[in-house]
């Protein structure tokens, strides 16, 4: 009788562990996605489209959701992700492309490295333009180099297109703009142009054609656009010069078209998905796999077209590899990095 209840208790317990093997670690879970930015940015569209669609694609079907963590063009809320969030595959991030810049330039705020994070995949190529206030007497880039008082440009943090863009524009065209910094989103920047306070932004193609009060302000012709990033022309954009060919009009030198390369670097990170460091390989595989999955999702393609989001992704590998080469800038590009972002 003894030896039969042990050989029961032996399966019983055998079955149980065999159950919990089969249980997905994601089943009857909520992953949290930390966003860098304020509800209703663009940088907050993108995940947020994401976390529908994701969880079928996730073995357990978890539950996902947001959370908003805004300030300092993305510091604050990728230092949360990098320091606080626990490594169990339960929490990535919305971060900003462009953060390395703080990390090459060695700022004391910066609480991340860039080549620890484990890198999920990105949602979209960023390629930026600006649009100026079609009131000023702003026409073109060559107006800006020739005006006796610079536009003044919007802008959050200084690894915000809105701030590095001008700079950039200052270093390989002689275009000289005033940068107001210290807005806490874009939303916020777009209002103080409407109000007069500035007559420019530097940031994302996509989020230009993807939201308010873009669409009502093409209609008006409220403003116009000086210059697009990228290696093409983007089909919306017609008569806007790339920034490759405004180098090329006005002679830019090797030297400041290698500072250009590294820190357009930043338009191929696009809206990365970041973990933090330190999640199990396993549980980093499950992600990447159903972020690949989800951006392929013709119902999540159909719905980013409804909602006039593009959609042009990159893998989470590709963004791994990227990182390590971004931080492997030679010392006197990373100096020439500090000097423009005012380090």
């Amino acid at each position: 009788m003894l030896r039969s209840s042990l050989a029961l208790s032996f399966l019983f317990l055998l079955g149980s562990a065999d159950l919990r093997a089969q249980t997905p670690f994601y089943q009857g879970k909520t992953i949290t996605i930390i966003v860098s930015t304020k509800a209703g940015d663009v940088y907050d569209l993108y995940p947020r489209l994401v976390a529908e669609f994701m969880p079928k694609h996730i073995p357990g079907n978890p539950n996902i959701i947001i959370q908003n963590v805004p300030g300092a063009a993305g510091l604050i809320g990728t230092n949360q992700l990098y320091n606080t969030a626990k490594p169990d595959g339960l929490t990535f991030g919305a971060t900003y492309p462009a953060l390395y810049f703080e990390q090459l330039a060695k700022r004391r705020e910066v609480k991340f490295d860039w080549t620890k994070f484990i890198w999920i995949g990105s949602t979209v190529n960023s390629s930026s333009l600006m649009y100026m206030r079609a009131d000023t007497p702003y026409k073109t880039i060559e107006d800006v180099r020739t005006a006796p008082t610079p536009p003044k440009c919007g802008a959050t943090g200084v690894t915000s297109s809105a701030y590095y863009m001008p700079k950039l524009l200052e270093e390989a065209v002689g275009a000289k703009f005033e940068v107001v910094a210290g807005y806490v989103a874009g939303q916020d920047i777009d209002l103080a142009v409407e109000r007069g306070e500035v007559q420019c932004r530097a940031f994302t193609v996509n989020a230009f054609f993807a939201r308010e009060p873009f669409i009502t302000w093409r209609k008006k012709n409220f403003v116009r656009v000086l210059y697009q990033t990228g290696h093409k022309p983007d089909r919306r954009l017609k008569d806007v010069p790339l920034f490759n060919e405004l180098m090329d009009k006005y002679k830019t030198p090797q030297n400041v078209r290698s500072l250009v390369k590294v820190m357009l670097a930043a338009d191929e990170f696009g809206r990365p998905l970041v973990f933090p460091p330190g999640v199990p390989p396993d549980r980093v595989k499950i992600i990447r796999d159903a972020f690949d999955k989800t951006i392929n999702d013709p119902a999540l393609r159909a719905e980013a077209e409804r909602r006039r989001l593009d959609i042009d992704p990159a893998r989470g590998e590709d963004l791994q590899a990227l990182a390590k080469e971004v931080m492997s800038t030679p010392p006197e590009i990373v100096e020439r990095v500090k000097k423009l972002i005012g380090k």
